[in-house]
């Protein structure tokens, strides 16, 4: 099992763009847009809606890789500023605040938006520098020039190899996320293991190849050694920061900005991030996570998701996807706890102390549960933990509509009140009265429990993020 973190290891269109609107250093306002409405305002502002369309789109890939490319490299946001992009043609591609957007460019941006230029075999967006070509040339695209070739026939395809070479494709489909920035929230020290360790070992192992006073960092694998320790402290000295060994905020964009810089990301002539030379962080031992679990997990998330504006919704599936571990990720970095989008114990038990802490404050006939799997262990006396708590809800809400039933209290914990409560179930439905809880016995309690609650069952995995929030 390994995990990539959105926007570092793989490209991500993110929700929204925080355009300054000025030169870098100059004063001036800052707005922050839906990222499709920027690249609809920034085509209508630098080209025309008569084009022929090939060039349109072959404007609108330029435009939206360029934007990408930023965003991705967090070009601004590496050097201390609070935007991703400028309004300045001299630095970026040009934006006006409330213009008003043409229709056949809008058209255009709605059925590409999520696409964007990238070399063959590398990773980030180009950095598909552009400019109009009469008043202006550059060695990129000329937005003219797109028009005299879409008119002798070339695909838009054809006219961003005429202007970047042979040796490009046009990525599509890339993810949507909400904004979000790589710093993982927490400090970095000796001893940590996760993802964001292994992509600054590399990023620091990059940097001593122009840096050769920084020490490489033998075998990088995502655990923060002594030798990772000695390579940070020596980025420090270099670069004025002070000298902890500890990677903070400060020192982590430090690394993303030299990184930048030494690879020539955002540069028309980058030699690039190499999709082979992408690293995947394994932990070791590696999480042993069933589907059940993941679909507790899911279910957790969405409650925090109504208390916490950091933790995102997702759907409840079972299915332990980059959806998933992004929130995972943000419960970790919300709740202090080492930013992995692993389910380890440490991040099962603190999800079901807040959750449980949540409901506890709710009376049965508020929550809602959704349609759980059986956990793939026989629940009985001496039981603890979130699937005995889950049950017990879900008995809760039975035994408050019908009677008989005893009214066990969610605690966790598997006691005589709850085996009370399940024996009495089981002969009420006719199941054998085991005073346990095996697969059969919970899925019956969890099928009674939805024709209670809302007169109706549901197919696990059929539950979205926003829906499960909700209810």
């Amino acid at each position: 099992m390994s995990i990539q973190i959105p926007g570092i290891s793989h490209v991500v269109i993110p929700s929204t763009v925080t355009v300054h609107l000025g030169a870098p250093d100059e004063p001036a306002e800052n707005v922050t847009v839906p990222f499709i409405d920027y690249i609809k305002n920034v085509a209508s502002s630098e080209i025309y809606p008569t084009w022929p369309e090939s060039a349109i789109r072959a404007n609108v890939y330029a435009i939206t890789s360029i934007v990408l490319n930023r965003i991705f490299t967090e070009w601004y946001r590496s050097r201390g500023y609070d935007f991703d992009i400028t309004n300045t043609t001299q630095y970026d591609q040009a934006f006006v605040p409330n213009r008003g957007i043409f229709d056949t460019i809008s058209a255009v941006v709605d059925d590409i938006f999520d696409s964007y230029i990238a070399r063959q075999g590398q990773l980030e967006p180009l950095f598909a520098q552009f400019c109009d070509g009469r008043n202006v040339q550059c060695p990129g695209l000329l937005q003219w020039g797109t028009v005299q070739l879409a008119e002798q026939g070339y695909t838009p395809y054809e006219i961003l190899q005429y202007y970047y070479g042979e040796n490009i494709n046009i990525e599509t489909n890339a993810p949507l996320t909400e904004a979000y920035e790589t710093f993982p929230g927490i400090e970095l020290k000796l001893g940590d293991d996760n993802p964001y360790v292994l992509l600054m070992q590399i990023e620091l192992n990059t940097i001593s190849n122009n840096y050769p006073a920084i020490p490489k960092i033998p075998s990088p694998d995502g655990t923060f050694n002594e030798a990772t320790q000695d390579a940070v402290e020596a980025f420090q000295g270099i670069f004025n920061l002070p000298v902890t060994g500890v990677v903070d905020k400060a020192t982590w964009y430090k690394i993303r900005s030299i990184y930048t810089a030494v690879t020539k990301l955002a540069e028309l002539t980058s030699r690039g991030i190499m999709i082979g030379e992408i690293p995947e962080f394994t932990p070791n031992p590696g999480p042993n996570e069933i589907v059940p679990r993941v679909q507790a997990v899911q279910y957790f998330l969405n409650v925090l998701a109504a208390y916490h504006n950091t933790i995102p919704t997702v759907d409840i599936n079972g299915v332990l996807n980059t959806q998933t571990r992004s929130a995972i990720m943000a419960f970790q970095q919300t709740y202090g706890l080492p930013i992995t989008g692993f389910i380890d114990e440490q991040t099962w038990n603190s999800m079901y102390n807040a959750v449980s802490g949540i409901l506890d404050t709710l009376p049965a006939a508020a929550i809602s549960l959704p349609t759980l799997l059986w956990p793939g262990t026989v629940l009985k006396v001496g039981s603890e933990g979130p699937e005995v708590y889950l049950i017990q809800q879900y008995l809760s809400y039975i035994a408050s509509v019908l009677e008989g039933i005893t009214l066990p209290e969610p605690d966790g914990i598997y006691g005589a009140e709850t085996e009370r409560a399940v024996r009495e179930f089981q002969r009420f439905f006719g199941i054998d009265e085991t005073g346990e809880v095996n697969q059969y016995t919970w899925d019956r309690i969890v099928l009674i429990y939805r024709n209670l609650r809302f007169g109706n069952t549901r197919n696990p995995g059929q539950f979205s993020g926003s829906e499960a929030a909700a209810q």
